[in-house]
């Protein structure tokens, strides 16, 4: 419970439901298996459970203490043949599915056990970051931004406007 107002006389208090101190452990548990394999990694709360992520990139989720990793239709075959179910929730009276399976029970007992599923899961979330972030190209007369106007050229010039002295 946590306290949200009060007054001389009374008190009001709701209860808060967050994630359990259990529910941490397990996220810290997930990291330790991929970072062998991933490098640091590290969870923060994301949808009322966890999003596991290395170097700003998230390739895991936790949530009622099961771990997902980051599928596509490259990899998803591998993720069907080892028995391991989508991450699905419900909205608005259907199921929505997202690219991320369940990790396959063996896998969670060690580092090493999980080595192969982290890889595939992180080389997913790398094409799929690649895929979305195509560079754009610079044009010749687009300098932008502050520091074409303080060039004095570009789209950003701004115009003095002469007016009264002292006014």
């Amino acid at each position: 419970m946590r306290r949200i107002a009060s007054s001389r006389n009374s008190a009001i208090f709701v209860i808060v439901r967050g994630m359990t101190r259990q529910d941490h452990n397990f996220a810290d548990y997930c990291c330790e298996l991929l970072a062998p394999t991933v490098g640091a990694c590290r969870w923060r709360r994301m949808f009322g459970g966890y999003g596991i992520s290395t170097g700003g990139l998230t390739f895991a989720l936790v949530t009622d203490e099961l771990l997902y990793l980051k599928t596509d239709a490259q990899s998803e075959a591998a993720w069907r043949e080892a028995g391991c179910s989508p991450f699905t929730y419900a909205s608005r009276g259907r199921q929505v599915k997202l690219n991320y399976h369940s990790a396959p029970p063996e896998a969670m007992e060690s580092p090493a056990a999980m080595a192969a599923w982290a890889r595939l899961a992180l080389d997913c979330a790398l094409r799929v970051q690649a895929a979305r972030s195509r560079p754009r190209l610079p044009r010749e007369d687009d300098m932008g931004g502050r520091k074409a106007r303080e060039a004095g050229q570009g789209p950003g010039k701004r115009i003095r406007r002469a007016g009264p002295p002292g006014g």
